[in-house]
């Protein structure tokens, strides 16, 4: 390929780099995903013109960081603009200790991590220094140069190989791999944070059973998440034919959600399981794993740096994963704890998890009739209160009605009133719970009456967040 067509506003940003006397071209990503016959998510251009005389070229702009890239608005598209750039030694494996500006391309491209990435072309010819293309064509992803080199550079692009592996469906070639493995303790030099947002690219790529056996094979997954490859080997029990281990990827990698958070919770809902592994053969019992494995994923999702939202979405997944249901057995007033406890926002969540445990057993057919059935259970409850917000009274109620004062107690007698609504919902009414409030009120005024079991429940859930 002699000539790739750009956008009109990456034309005008090179062609204006030029008529200014600098050299520029479209490099990395952008040029792999055109040359792949993709659209590029985002552009970038690199330039030997310095920080400074982009600013001058492009009067819209700000600089972005201290590695020479400044952002410019054009044709209210934002494209990044970085001055070609050598790199010093790399003493912590993220950063360079030194950035020299102002090279020639060539330098500039020699940093780069992998041939496919070390591709540039201004719209009229292509400079692939690194036979990038044939990489390409034959779907091999080769490190630019000495691969031990490259990853002492940035020890994230090991992580980033096997993600390209899995996201790219390539191969990487015997020499990367090896250095992979050879080089894997150096990702303890990484930030949890860089980590974490590549394993998430991985649960998001078309392939993420393969990122992450890629990861097993490598090392690397027992330096990012051991408690996951502890599974490995350890059987399981009548209702499994794989290890804890497998069965977690399979979990995953048959997982219906596209929100790699769901896929997350897959991965690590049955974590726990090897603490609390108790005898052995078809007869072995994993008693409160999904308790056990919500505290693990909880630690885990700290570890890298996972935001309070995200820690209590998962953790709240994998330790609901069990719920209980069976056809005949479970009334309406069940469903409707079940609902509760689960919450109706997580419902399709958490009918995507159990998919995906049932399919990682070995079961062919993603939903049995109980769990169909059980949706349209859901369905039809929907309707009913679930929640104190859904009552027909609330605090302020209870608090004029008992003349008490905000506190706990307010809670208690909400909550009590909740059980006899989820047992039966025409209970709801103002005319009913004004009444029970009354019978209620010698207690809740002396301050005796006891907390109901969602409430020990919700407040026990809320006790390991904060461990």
């Amino acid at each position: 390929m002699s000539k790739i067509i750009f956008p009109k506003y990456v034309t005008k940003v090179i062609a204006q780099l030029q008529e200014a006397g600098f050299e520029a071209f479209a490099v990395g990503g952008c040029i792999r995903e055109l040359l792949r016959d993709q659209k590029p998510k985002d552009w970038d251009i690199t330039t030997n013109a310095l920080p400074e005389q982009i600013q001058e070229v492009f009067p819209k702009n700000f600089y972005t960081n201290t590695f020479g890239t400044v952002t410019a608005l054009i044709d209210s598209q934002q494209v990044e603009i970085t001055t070609y750039r050598s790199e010093a030694k790399y003493s912590n494996k993220r950063h360079p200790d030194e950035v020299k500006f102002g090279v020639i391309l060539e330098e500039d491209l020699k940093r780069r991590d992998f041939t496919m990435n070390a591709i540039a072309a201004d719209g009229t010819k292509i400079i692939d220094l690194f036979d990038g293309q044939a990489d390409l064509k034959a779907g091999v992803i080769r490190a630019v140069g000495t691969a031990h080199d490259r990853f002492n550079e940035d020890a994230l692009r090991m992580i980033r190989a096997i993600r390209f592996a899995a996201q790219l469906r390539m191969q990487i070639e015997p020499a990367t791999w090896a250095a992979i493995v050879k080089n894997r303790a150096l990702i303890q030099h990484l930030s949890q944070e860089r980590i974490r947002d590549e394993l998430m690219k991985m649960l998001n790529t078309d392939d993420p059973l393969r990122a992450i056996w890629l990861l097993f094979e490598s090392g690397l997954l027992a330096l990012i998440l051991p408690e996951l490859v502890a599974g490995v080997g350890v059987a399981q029990n009548k209702h499994h034919i794989y290890t804890v281990f497998f069965h977690n990827l399979l979990s995953m990698a048959f997982c219906p959600s596209s929100d790699p958070l769901v896929k997350l919770a897959c991965l690590l809902h049955d974590v726990g399981k090897v603490r609390t592994k108790e005898g052995t053969g078809k007869d072995a019992t994993f008693h409160r794993h999904e308790m056990v494995g919500a505290d693990m994923t909880r630690d885990i999702m700290r570890r890298l740096k996972f935001s309070t939202d995200e820690i209590k979405r998962v953790t709240h997944l994998v330790r609901q994963h069990m719920f209980y249901y069976n056809t005949g057995e479970i009334t309406d007033a069940g469903v409707r704890r079940i609902v509760r406890r689960i919450g109706n926002e997580n419902i399709e969540d958490i009918m995507a998890v159990r998919v995906g445990d049932r399919m990682g057993s070995g079961v062919q057919k993603e939903k049995p009739y109980k769990l169909v059935e059980l949706e349209k259970r859901i369905i039809e409850v929907q309707k009913d209160p679930i929640t104190t917000s859904m009552m027909a009274i609330d605090g302020t109620d209870v608090m004029k009605q008992l003349a008490l004062k905000p506190g706990r107690m307010i809670g208690v007698v909400l909550n009590t009133l909740l059980e006899e609504v989820l047992d039966d919902p025409k209970k709801n009414t103002v005319e009913y719970l004004t009444k029970r409030v009354g019978e209620l009120g010698p207690q809740a005024l002396a301050g005796t009456l006891e907390e109901p079991a969602i409430m020990k429940e919700d407040q026990k859930e809320r006790e390991k967040r904060v461990k």
